[in-house]
């Protein structure tokens, strides 16, 4: 169903969904969302399956005329959201009409906006997913972020009986400072100094930020003595932390599939969305956890999610 025209489409809006697995051994990335938790959270709001698919926008985002009947939730970064011109609130379910214009503006705090709509975005489904990968050319629009003139659809979602609030307490804030928990390894046996030297020092992002990793600058990680600064390319993670030879950081995230620069740790997956939300300038420290605890703090996510569905689902 058509339900938006793009007026303009921001720098980088993209089709996201929870991701495409199962391809990385061809060269085909995750891709998919890189906050999970504001893209979760916004389907929710309006009555969809959590890894639907969403738009992305990044910085700034785009300027929509609604061509249809539908209920929208914004989330993530905030992006001044106005309907008709008026300020409205993210977090929430928002009822739109044909003639409405939905526009956002330069981000306030964080990086990346996401809004869903009743029923999902649709678009063609490639390798099981309707994520955009940009460097690549496949999914989304044509593997192209929104454009003038783009037709936005959306699924057969029923619209919502009264409009939904996420309540207060589960809302994110994005601080320009943010610590991100990080499990050593896989390459943490090429460095012993650089160890302490990662977790004791502050790194800030740099413009080097996109999809694909951020770039950080700060106290250089030295290598053991006599340990080769590259490996043998093998497959990465999102979350990943390499260390080129210049010892400058670099966080993965969703559109790598391999790598040769060894990784000296590994942000837990539910801080991903931290880093996300970062913008150059903003200031990062890692904390080092075990492997027992990053399990254990996902559980406890995962358990926040739940009942935050259960919470929407008795309204």
């Amino acid at each position: 169903m058509d339900t938006f025209l793009v007026l303009t489409p921001g720098p980088f809006t993209t089709v996201q969904d929870k991701g495409r697995f199962g391809y990385q051994h061809m060269g085909i990335p995750v891709s998919g969302v890189l906050d999970s938790f504001a893209c979760r959270v916004a389907n929710l709001l309006v009555g969809n399956s959590e890894g639907d698919a969403v738009l992305e926008s990044t910085i700034v985002g785009p300027q929509l005329a609604v061509l249809r009947e539908t209920d929208i939730a914004l989330t993530g970064a905030e992006m001044d959201a106005k309907l008709n011109y008026k300020s409205i609130e993210s977090w929430k379910t928002i009822r739109v009409k044909p003639g409405d214009v939905l526009t956002f503006q330069q981000v306030k705090s964080g990086c990346r906006g996401y809004l869903a709509v009743s029923g999902g975005i649709k678009v063609p489904e490639v390798m099981g997913s309707l994520s955009t990968y940009f460097g690549g050319k496949i999914g989304g629009y044509g593997g192209r972020p929104l454009k003038k003139g783009d037709i936005v659809r959306r699924g057969n979602g029923a619209l919502q009986d009264a409009p939904i609030h996420l309540s207060k307490k589960w809302i994110p804030r994005y601080p320009d400072k943010i610590i991100l928990r990080t499990v050593a390894g896989p390459q943490d046996d090429h460095f012993d100094e650089g160890l302490d030297t990662l977790f004791s020092s502050d790194y800030r992002v740099t413009s080097k930020a996109d999809r694909m990793g951020y770039r950080l600058q700060g106290a250089p990680i030295k290598h053991r003595e006599n340990v080769p600064k590259s490996i043998i390319s093998e497959p990465t993670m999102p979350g990943g932390i390499q260390v080129p030879a210049d010892g400058q950081p670099i966080i993965l995230l969703v559109e790598q599939t391999v790598g040769g620069y060894t990784k000296i740790a590994t942000v837990i997956s539910t801080d991903i969305p931290k880093i996300a939300q970062a913008v150059p300038g903003d200031s990062v420290k890692f904390e080092s956890i075990t492997l027992e605890k990053a399990h254990g703090i996902y559980n406890d996510h995962e358990k926040k999610i739940k009942e935050i569905a259960e919470s929407i689902a008795g309204l």
